[in-house]
């Protein structure tokens, strides 16, 4: 029995110190692939949940990762799709995965997230394909990892040992009309996750 014991508290310090720890929603359970949540700011008065929008006005395709801006609105429900599955899907923080509208379709293919190179800056489109880990999808791949309380979106992928992308968080820029795009930034937008 104390072996037993033993072996449960070098994986648990391992599994900690690795920053593997299961992330959690709202009502403290792990995220699990399958499942839809909104992506919601733990913040409150930094605006509403994560949502599609126009790149441009009066578009209606490409369409870009955004905030709503009334906080009251939780935005559009979203699934997370690991590099690396694990048999009871839980989404763990520092693991790559692909975060995909769960109903939501752009130019008519769903809606997964992608960072693109826009007039100089890095923003998170809605133009990327699930899975295929490597080289030719390196922008695809997403972690959520602890930040303070809770939580922040990263793009740093290791899906390609050979590439060396520039890492960045996502946080949010707001536009002269109001819009509230997700872009690489200094400033990491904190998110918690409610279960859709």
């Amino acid at each position: 029995m104390k072996i037993s014991f033993f072996t449960f508290i070098i994986i648990s310090i391992f599994s900690l110190s690795s920053g593997q720890s299961p992330v959690v929603d709202t009502d403290r359970k792990p995220l699990v692939t399958g499942t839809s949540y909104y992506i919601l700011p733990a913040v409150s008065g930094r605006g509403g949940g994560v949502t599609l929008s126009p790149t441009t006005l009066n578009q209606t395709c490409p369409l870009d990762v955004a905030q709503e801006n009334n906080e009251q609105r939780n935005g559009l429900p979203l699934n997370f799709l690991l590099a690396i599955p694990n048999r009871a899907g839980v989404i763990r923080s520092s693991a790559d995965l692909n975060i995909k509208f769960s109903s939501g379709t752009t130019c008519g293919k769903p809606a997964v997230w992608r960072v693109e190179n826009v007039n100089g800056q890095r923003v998170v489109s809605s133009l990327g394909v699930v899975g295929n880990p490597g080289g030719k999808t390196i922008s695809n791949w997403f972690r959520i990892e602890k930040y303070e309380n809770d939580y922040k979106i990263v793009f740093c992928p290791s899906v390609c040992k050979a590439c060396r992308p520039a890492c960045g968080d996502v946080g949010t820029t707001i536009a002269k009309n109001g819009r509230r795009s997700l872009l690489l930034s200094n400033e990491p937008l904190k998110v918690k996750f409610k279960k859709a």
